[in-house]
């Protein structure tokens, strides 16, 4: 059973989340929040599989909840709703440890399939969106290697336990590409590709697959 917990300052959207959420066999919507001040309270109260998270609330907004939910440590997922799919706050979201977004009006199979992959550990945010969305905000990342700077940077020490195989995995996940297709450019088994994205992810320290795109953009690997 995968227990949710709803933050959101619209009670008529709380209300339809609900409605949706325990309409399914395999989920359980805890307790809801009307800000992020009390997201941040019930989820360490709750401890839900996955915390669906507004972003615009009133007093704590749901990025610095979602920062704080996330930092304490504990197995609970944010997954954010934001009202466009490039909306500002959503990159915001991702740094601040959420591990996907969804926009308001997706479909109600995506929602539900969304909380579903984040409660299991994968991501939400489709490659294509994620090379959308970093793209449109490369700028609040630090550019990696001699882009920036005509010295060379020092190596990021995310890399250094990479193996050269691991290394160009996360190049190829930092450009989007799933793992049917990293398997068929890269002439791997699909098994033996989700071997080494789940070595990438615990050596780059990253939550899941977005994290790793982040971190692929952070360290120079992919440059937009």
């Amino acid at each position: 059973m995968t227990t949710v917990l709803i933050a959101d300052d619209q009670p008529l959207q709380r209300f339809g989340f609900r409605m949706l959420l325990e309409s399914q066999d395999d989920m359980t919507v805890l307790d809801e929040a009307a800000n992020g001040t009390e997201a941040v309270r019930k989820a360490a109260e709750l401890r839900p599989d996955v915390v669906l998270m507004d972003v615009r609330m009133p007093g704590l907004d749901g990025i610095e909840a979602t920062r704080r939910i996330t930092a304490s440590g504990d197995r609970t997922r944010v997954l954010i709703l934001t009202t466009f799919d490039l909306d500002e706050y959503a990159y915001a979201g991702l740094r601040a440890g959420a591990s996907g977004f969804l926009v308001k009006d997706a479909q109600p199979e995506d929602l539900l399939s969304g909380i579903r992959a984040v409660a299991s550990g994968d991501a939400v945010v489709a490659p294509a969106l994620t090379r959308r969305l970093l793209d449109a905000y490369v700028h609040h990342l630090p550019v990696g290697g001699s882009a920036s700077s005509s010295m060379p940077s020092p190596p990021d020490p995310r890399l250094a336990a990479l193996t050269d195989r691991e290394r160009e995995i996360l190049t190829v996940i930092g450009k989007g590409w799933t793992n049917t297709e990293i398997a068929a450019r890269l002439h791997l088994a699909e098994s033996t590709v989700k071997t080494h994205v789940g070595r990438v992810l615990a050596k780059t320290g990253s939550r899941d697959r977005v994290q790793a795109v982040i971190c692929a953009y952070e360290t120079g690997l992919v440059q937009p």
